[in-house]
């Protein structure tokens, strides 16, 4: 055998460069053994305890803005992205027919007023007419009575008792006739004064609805926040109920967060969330908390539902938006606007 075979019995011994692709993956191994005990010890310790989508977005119940009278915008003293308080003038529609309709409306109530006075003057013709001819029938009864005695001692003649008769009868009938007419104008009276007549209070009413549309030829921000998607131009002639613009509550935002089916198990209200925006990135952190869960997913409420008939599907987790409260010091300190994205950590546990 030559030096260079190896003696028998000898174990081979492996080369430097195998020892040290050995010791690398030694190395790689333990490296990959340590994160995923510090995976899992974090999961175990802190991870279980949280669930987090970047799935978010801010919202707000924005106020629509549109009129409720039909007229001409004659003034417009706000843009796009003004702030606004409430009660600040939004527009202005041209009152000039509103005007004359209060005006009408004040000279109608009027004329009732006086209608009404009348039919209580006449009223009161009425019963002290009615009083008179109950005093002519009771004197005609009287005179008849006193000659009825006399006739029959022949004082009085035929003549004379039927003409006492006659009288009588006249002043039954001239009585009845005014009892007749007392009662046609009290039938017009059916309250204790004429403030409060139907006549008078149909009348009041339109003139307070006049009045009443009058004001809302100023059409002014119901809360405060921006204005958005404003539409409304001068000259332009609006209808009740067409869209002007937006007024959103800025203040008032929160935040809709999509988790995943798979999150929501113990997903409860009242729990707490920090958030973060894209707008100001990981440095700036909200509060808030959870006030509750959607009553249905995205797609169950789209104008056109997913039909799973049949066997031809393939499975997607769905996502329920949960709805979350900010904290209002911290969105006065960094406004949001809405639609803006934001990551949101709900922790489960306390």
């Amino acid at each position: 055998m030559t030096d260079q075979t190896l003696s028998a019995g000898a174990v081979p011994q492996p080369s430097q460069g195998i020892r040290r692709r050995s010791l690398i993956f030694m190395i790689l191994g333990s490296v990959v053994l340590l994160v995923a005990l510090a995976v899992g010890g974090w999961y175990l310790l802190v991870g279980r305890y949280y669930v987090s989508t970047d799935d978010a977005y801010v919202a707000a119940t924005t106020a629509q803005i549109t009129p409720r009278i039909d007229g001409t915008i004659i003034s417009v003293p706000v843009r796009d992205t003004d702030h606004v308080q409430r009660g600040d003038v939004l527009a202005t529609i041209d009152p000039s027919d509103m005007q004359l309709a209060v005006q009408q409306a004040e000279a109608n109530l009027r004329l009732a007023q006086q209608r009404v006075a009348q039919y209580y003057a006449n009223a009161a013709s009425a019963a002290a007419m009615v009083t008179q001819r109950q005093g002519d029938l009771a004197r005609a009864d009287t005179d008849y009575k006193r000659r009825a005695t006399l006739a029959s001692t022949g004082a009085v003649s035929g003549d004379e008792m039927t003409a006492a008769n006659n009288a009588q009868e006249t002043a039954r009938a001239a009585l009845a006739q005014s009892q007749q007419q007392y009662a046609a104008q009290k039938a017009l009276i059916v309250s204790s004064d004429a403030a409060h007549n139907p006549d008078v209070m149909a009348a009041q009413v339109a003139l307070d609805r006049a009045k009443l549309d009058l004001g809302r030829t100023v059409i002014r921000a119901p809360v405060d926040g921006i204005v958005a998607q404003n539409t409304a131009q001068v000259g332009q002639r609006v209808q009740a109920g067409a869209s002007l613009m937006t007024v959103a509550p800025l203040a008032l935002a929160y935040v809709n967060a999509n988790f995943k089916e798979s999150q929501l198990e113990n997903v409860q209200p009242g729990q707490p969330v920090t958030l973060t925006s894209d707008l100001y990135g990981s440095d700036v952190e909200y509060h808030g908390h959870v006030v509750g869960l959607g009553g249905g997913t995205g797609s169950a409420f789209s104008l056109i539902p997913a039909q799973n008939a049949t066997g031809n599907w393939i499975k997607v987790v769905q996502r329920l938006p949960v709805r979350i409260a900010l904290d209002p010091k911290e969105l006065e300190a960094h406004p949001l606007r809405v639609g803006l994205s934001m990551t949101a950590k709900i922790r489960l546990s306390n």
